[in-house]
């Protein structure tokens, strides 16, 4: 019975002790599978469409009964989301901003392949070491985000969210160009 109690006791003690280190633990694990998943998405098939296409935009197809006036071109769908990654994750992150970024479609010095594509891995970067800022204690802090006051976890959703119908987009793309999306590949 008194060595129960010993056990018992001890496990309350761990418990307790434990409990304020479970508060600060990262919220990094729960998110980081589907961000590795949407960076390895873009990232392959920002790599797979040729330079010579990069500018490609649907508009150029004059599909009969659409409206793809203004749409944006592929390297602008990449450069408007690495934009909006950046945008988001640092808000995340307390972190400033490239004074270059004058709106959500990026710096407008930024024109080549290898360009964007160093630009689109640098935003992963960015939300990278802000994913890894977040705990089950600071999740809910709010924070100003676009006029209004949101979660961090909620702009870490956003995030991911956006990137996801991005990239949704810019496989289209890649289809209308006869190029078929390399995340795809391997799905059977």
């Amino acid at each position: 019975m008194a060595f129960t109690r010993k056990i018992i006791s001890l496990v309350v003690f761990h418990f307790i002790a434990l409990t304020p280190c479970l508060g600060q633990q990262s919220l990094s694990p729960a998110i980081e599978r589907q961000f590795n998943k949407i960076e390895n998405d873009i990232l392959t098939a920002a790599e797979a469409m040729p330079e010579n296409r990069f500018n490609f935009s649907p508009e150029s197809l004059h599909i009969a009964n659409s409206n793809l006036k203004g749409v944006r071109t592929f390297a602008g769908q990449i450069m408007h989301l690495a934009t909006d990654n950046i945008l988001i994750w640092s808000a995340v992150t307390g972190d400033s901003i490239r004074p270059d970024i004058e709106d959500v479609n990026g710096p407008r010095n930024i024109t080549t392949k290898k360009e964007i594509i160093a630009y689109l891995k640098s935003s992963f970067a960015i939300g990278r070491k802000a994913m890894l800022t977040l705990t089950a204690q600071n999740a809910m802090d709010m924070i100003d985000f676009r006029w209004r006051k949101l979660p961090r976890l909620d702009l870490a959703f956003y995030a991911l969210t956006h990137a996801n119908e991005h990239y949704g987009q810019m496989a289209i793309y890649l289809r209308m160009c006869g190029i078929v999306p390399p995340a795809t590949l391997n799905d059977k």
